[in-house]
């Protein structure tokens, strides 16, 4: 399917949240990419794995945003994937959905696309950056180009909680109840606000191809 020139381009925002401090993430970055002018955020959650076989969750979550497609990835301009992190990765419903894009990989379907990520932990010191660092493996296999938040924002230098050059982070408290705080909530918006810049600025080297 080939998309129409006259469609508004988009940044896929790809998340997994299980206790919802994630998604409060995706929601502020989203927002960030929106107040860019002339790009939309498309919300995107993928469904849990289950040690079972038989497939048991709807097609359609009962609500939140819906499940992503490889179609959304395909045609993205740009994206930032998101997850709480387990033992210093990615949540394994997040690569189990990674894992199933290899069609595209092997098109370079997303090559020439700026991409970045975000994490969510229960500690401050429990594995944010480690997972960061490995969420970047799949974006660079694809031939993305990985865009962190640069220390021109200046909150990375203040906060006491989550906020790293490598994507945003947010310390979500034991009981993951902890909100998002002022220096997460900027930081979370204005690396979707650089994303949205570069998927524009980007557009003609993937759309050449």
């Amino acid at each position: 399917m080939t998309r129409s020139a006259s469609e508004t381009p988009y940044v896929l925002v790809l998340f997994y949240s299980r206790n919802g401090a994630t998604r409060e993430m995706a929601e502020q970055l989203a927002a960030g990419v929106e107040s860019i002018s002339g790009i939309a955020a498309r919300l995107r959650t993928v469904p849990p794995v289950s040690t079972t076989c038989e497939a048991v969750d709807p097609e359609i979550p009962a609500e939140g945003a819906v499940y992503a497609t490889l179609d959304d990835l395909r045609h993205c301009h740009g994206l930032a994937l998101g997850s709480p992190t387990r033992f210093g990765n990615m949540a394994s419903p997040l690569k189990y959905f990674l894992d199933t894009t290899s069609e595209l990989w092997m098109n370079g379907v997303l090559a020439d696309k700026p991409a970045t990520a975000f994490t969510s932990t229960a500690s401050l010191h429990g594995g944010q950056e480690a997972t960061l660092l490995t969420m970047m493996v799949p974006l660079l296999h694809h031939g993305m180009v990985y865009a962190g938040v640069p220390y021109r924002e200046t909150r990375l230098l203040t906060t006491q909680s989550g906020g790293t050059p490598y994507g945003t982070s947010h310390l979500a408290g034991a009981q993951a109840d902890r909100p998002l705080d002022d220096d997460e909530t900027a930081l979370s918006r204005a690396q979707g606000e650089r994303l949205g810049r570069l998927a524009l600025a980007m557009r003609s080297l993937h759309e050449a191809t």
